[in-house]
């Protein structure tokens, strides 16, 4: 089995060691307060990322909370790669595709040359953890694509370090993602063999205050990659690039057929009023073949794979966030896979991450 997305636990010389150093004096560091416990300091963002929930896998429900964590305390696997492999053998996984936990916040930043800077850091310290055990800890680096040109450039050092893909900024600097602004960088992406990642948490859009309840506020998060879908699909941006493929990370599963139908309909019913990009298939059909989704607890996805793509589903331990199905990934695994054949299983819980990324 293994986990299409998983993620470390940046530890705090990360960005400090590495960084450009005229950044050197503002890179992203963990600074330790009395009531909060230790927090990622990040200048420029308004909120810093406290560690309470980013290494909570394995915890009760009741023992879930924001602070009052320190860094010595949290899964060594996070930052230790000889550590991650037991973490890894308690869990029943082979193998890790591994996404930052602060670089989710660094995508939200608007100081785009900062947040290039921060990015190139990480995808150093990524390479060197992943490069421990290339065997079972796959990297997937980040590019803040300030310019297109930067962000070929930046893909070309991303495989060069040895990284599977890249993880990109819910929202753009510069044009949004349908814009034929970024199709010589969607171009390389293609022919390095370098799929693209949006993760939930990394558009702004994502972070506007819920209604009602906080609890309410989980429920909206995986909103933001469904727009990035309809924004790549129905602008034409898979007609124009056909080769292209981009991941939805942590956005669960279980709703994608119904969106699939619900483009259909829309474009069949109200295009001419509601223009969109030229296209020569339905909606769904782009995302049959360019978009791949993760899910970890998603009994609705395992269900309802078949409606979708099955061969574009992959699931997810999250490892070691608190949302994580580590260590009771096995027994959720029994459970929710028990009417797929064991030909679906091995494709979501391994072919279809292996053959995307290129992995034996």
């Amino acid at each position: 089995i293994i986990s299409a997305d998983s993620h470390i636990t940046e530890p705090p010389d990360t960005y400090t060691a590495r960084i450009d150093p005229k950044f050197r004096d503002r890179a992203p560091r963990i600074v330790r307060d009395d009531n909060l416990g230790d927090i990622f300091h990040i200048e420029g963002l308004s909120q810093p990322i406290p560690m309470g929930l980013v290494a909570a896998a394995g915890k009760s429900a009741e023992e879930l909370a924001t602070f009052g964590v320190k860094f010595e305390d949290l899964h060594r696997g996070g930052w230790d790669p000889d550590a991650r492999l037991a973490d890894q053998d308690r869990d029943g996984v082979a193998g890790e595709i591994i996404y930052p936990t602060v670089g989710m916040a660094l995508c939200n930043h608007q100081d785009l040359a900062f947040k290039r800077a921060c990015m190139e850091a990480y995808n150093l310290w990524i390479a060197e953890y992943c490069a421990a055990h290339p065997e079972r800890l796959f990297g997937i680096g980040q590019t803040a694509v300030r310019t297109p040109e930067e962000g070929v450039e930046d893909l070309e050092k991303i495989k060069q370090l040895g990284l599977k893909g890249v993880m990109l900024p819910g929202e753009p600097g510069l044009e949004d993602w349908d814009s034929p602004f970024y199709d010589r960088f969607y171009e390389a992406s293609i022919a390095l063999d370098l799929p693209l990642s949006f993760h939930i948490l990394t558009s702004r859009s994502s972070a506007v205050k819920p209604r009602g309840p906080k609890l309410n506020g989980f429920l909206t998060i995986i909103r933001a990659n469904q727009d990035i879908i309809g924004t790549m699909v129905l602008s034409g941006v898979f007609e124009r690039h056909p080769g292209l493929k981009v991941v939805c990370v942590e956005a669960d599963a279980g709703w994608l057929p119904h969106y699939m139908y619900r483009m259909d309909h829309a474009y069949k019913r109200h295009r001419h009023w509601l223009p969109a990009g030229t296209l020569s298939k339905l909606p769904s059909e782009y995302v049959r073949e360019n978009v791949y989704v993760t899910f970890q607890d998603d009994w609705v996805a395992f269900r309802t794979a078949a409606l979708g793509n099955v061969r574009r589903f992959m699931w997810a331990n999250d490892f070691p966030h608190s949302d994580s199905t580590w260590p009771w990934s096995q027994e959720m695994l029994a459970e929710q896979t028990v009417t797929l054949s064991e030909a679906e299983k091995q494709l979501i819980l391994h072919d279809n991450v292996a053959e995307l990324y290129g992995l034996q």
